[in-house]
């Protein structure tokens, strides 16, 4: 494992994302047990597309075009609808939620799964371990295969180590956000038009 796949790791985690945004509202919403489980499901997405950059279906997503284009907008769909849910759910960022991390209505399977669902549905991100994964490899070691997945392995637990980290910070300030009607409001609208945001940007990504 080299030092230079570590920094670049890192800095990629870090780059805000759908994972990153969807664990922080998580988080706010209903607390940090449900954070870390947001935080989880980011991080069970990446297992596709590394598994998907192994296969070579990544490959196959970058050579065809109506392949790409019927992953992407599938995935721009489930971003808007993430939005949509955002600013119309009555429980999501209220002042009730103080009193509970977990409510009905809100179970575990359905916070990891769209979490799974955010980044499953986001073909760049298979092509872009196709491409970032075999830089890290050693062109005589005897199995690529493991060796990927081994670095794909490490990706992710810092993927979740990263997304833990800011549902910690968010449920530090939580009960103080969710207490001022008006920060509430305008974080509810602020989230949604971040998913608005990121599903637009990926509609006019290319391959």
């Amino acid at each position: 494992m080299s030092f230079e796949f570590f920094i670049t790791s890192f800095f990629v985690v870090i780059t805000p994302g759908t994972g990153m945004i969807y664990t922080l509202a998580t988080t706010l919403g209903y607390g940090f047990r449900s954070g870390l489980l947001a935080a989880l499901g980011g991080t069970l997405s990446i297992i596709s597309h590394i598994a998907a950059a192994i296969l070579g279906l990544a490959a196959l997503l970058h050579a065809s075009a109506m392949a790409f284009q019927i992953v992407k907008f599938a995935g721009v769909a489930y971003l808007i609808y993430m939005a949509y849910k955002m600013l119309k759910d009555k429980e999501q960022l209220n002042a009730e939620s103080l009193a509970s991390e977990e409510r009905e209505g809100r179970t575990a399977r359905v916070i990891i799964r769209d979490g799974i669902l955010l980044n499953l549905l986001n073909p760049k991100l298979s092509i872009f371990f196709l491409a970032f994964l075999p830089q890290f490899i050693d062109v005589d070691v005897a199995n690529p295969v493991f060796e990927m997945a081994g670095l794909g392995a490490i990706f992710m637990l810092m993927t979740f180590l990263v997304f833990a980290l800011v549902s910690f910070a968010a449920a530090s300030v939580r009960d103080r956000v969710l207490s001022r009607p008006a920060i509430m409001a305008w974080l509810k609208r602020g989230f949604a038009a971040t998913f608005v945001m990121l599903g637009a940007r990926l509609a006019l990504t290319d391959r």
